[in-house]
């Protein structure tokens, strides 16, 4: 499903470069606070107000890396609808360069359930048609101009690694909870330069995923991020045991983890795109993610300043 692009609605580069460009992964979280992420034995309860939060994990990268310093913009498929207009509302307060073209499917949206320790579950919907398609017309002058691309799990953005490839342009991606099994995922996971996944979808299984990301695939560096147990980083040149680098602890209560595993990406991207070791990329991202559970829906976005001050 190739979308038409109309001439009105397209955007073009407005900088010769830019350090991140960010392609899919936008919409809109619905943010509902429950005692307990276990489901209660009655019809209905009571919860504090529910909000929305525009972003999700494409959104949140890119806001959190031009709230860095960093020079950003995001490429992506939204809806001609009310929430799609939030998602284009809060990109420009951010001041992210924002490209979109028009899905008839709409904005994707999720559902995330935070209990009283900030942790949560998300349901989130993935709507996008399976054969929707990016035009390279639209995405190439901008990842063109780019130091680096970060590829959102969306379908239609496997389709880029070829072009990328020859551009040369470094490729990262966030598998998220990803098992090591499901083939979604697998294209990101061996086509990347950097790969980011959360350990909670391999329990105690994570260092053999990351070792095979690494032996199977393209990849440099692999982290799988834990949590309050911090992240484990893994490197083609650095044997095969991550070395485990220790969770941050918040600047302030916790209220949410919404984002907290994007801006670890946005704290290691930074420290990567300034020629920082790995492990100090890893140190920084940390720091974001901690400062990110801070407050609700993914709006606590760290400076450069205070990244470098904790």
């Amino acid at each position: 499903m190739r979308q038409h692009i109309d001439e009105e609605e397209r955007m073009v580069p407005q900088q010769e470069s830019y350090d991140i460009v960010v392609v899919g992964g936008s919409g809109v979280d619905t943010i509902v606070r429950i005692p307990t992420l276990l489901a209660p034995p009655t019809d209905s309860i009571g919860v504090p107000p529910i909000e929305e939060w525009p972003g999700q994990t494409g959104g949140n990268v890119a806001l959190g890396a031009r709230a860095l310093g960093l020079s950003a913009a995001l490429l992506d498929y939204i809806g001609d609808d009310w929430i799609g207009a939030q998602v284009r509302e809060r990109l420009a307060e951010g001041d992210v360069e924002f490209a979109p073209l028009i899905s008839p499917a709409g904005t994707r949206r999720a559902v995330n359930l935070v209990d009283r320790s900030g942790r949560r579950m998300s349901f989130y919907d993935g709507r996008d048609p399976a054969d929707l398609r990016m035009p390279r017309e639209h995405y190439l002058p901008w990842v063109g101009r780019a130091r680096h691309v970060h590829l959102s799990i969306m379908n239609f953005a496997r389709f880029l690694y070829d072009d990328l490839a020859e551009l040369g342009v470094p490729v990262s991606t966030d598998l998220h909870d990803w098992d090591g099994l499901n083939d979604h995922q697998r294209e990101f996971a061996l086509r990347s330069d950097l790969v980011f996944f959360s350990a909670a979808g391999t329990g105690q299984g994570f260092p053999g995923v990351m070792r095979e990301i690494l032996r199977e695939g393209r990849a440099e560096i692999v982290v799988a991020t834990a949590g309050a147990d911090g992240a484990y980083l893994l490197t083609r040149d650095g044997g095969d045991t991550p070395r485990h680098i220790p969770a941050t602890v918040p600047p302030a209560p916790v209220v949410d983890s919404n984002g907290a595993g994007d801006a670890f990406v946005c704290g290691f991207l930074y420290g990567r795109l300034a020629g920082r070791d790995v492990e100090e990329c890893a140190r920084l991202g940390a720091v974001a993610g901690a400062y990110a559970c801070t407050a609700p829906g993914s709006t606590a976005l760290i400076s450069a300043e205070a990244l470098q001050r904790a």
